[in-house]
């Protein structure tokens, strides 16, 4: 299992842009195969920081995803709306508690 994190920072105009965005893409993100789960989390502190947290049954799922047509016309939708580079992070569990 691959957990993958991405933590971007907006124009907080654009906000509700990215909102929208995220909920029309949502269910084709969830479908593609190999992803078990699709999380969208907003910073407690800095409401234009969000982090996005979606689980793989593999690297060769996260890369098909990577290289598909709809992460390719969603992230050039979502770069569009950036203030700060992003960062990514792929990881696996180390300990799970509960």
């Amino acid at each position: 299992m691959i957990n993958r994190i991405v933590r971007m920072s907006f124009d907080p105009h654009k906000v509700h842009e990215f909102e929208a965005l995220f909920e029309a893409v949502k269910d084709k993100i969830a479908a593609f195969e190999g992803c078990e789960g699709l999380i969208l989390l907003r910073d407690a502190k800095h409401p234009n920081v969000f982090l996005t947290y979606s689980y793989w049954q593999s690297e060769m799922h996260l890369d098909a995803y990577r290289y598909s047509d709809l992460f390719k016309h969603t992230w050039q939708a979502t770069k569009a709306l950036f203030n700060d580079k992003p960062i990514a992070w792929s990881c696996i569990e180390a300990v799970k508690v509960k």
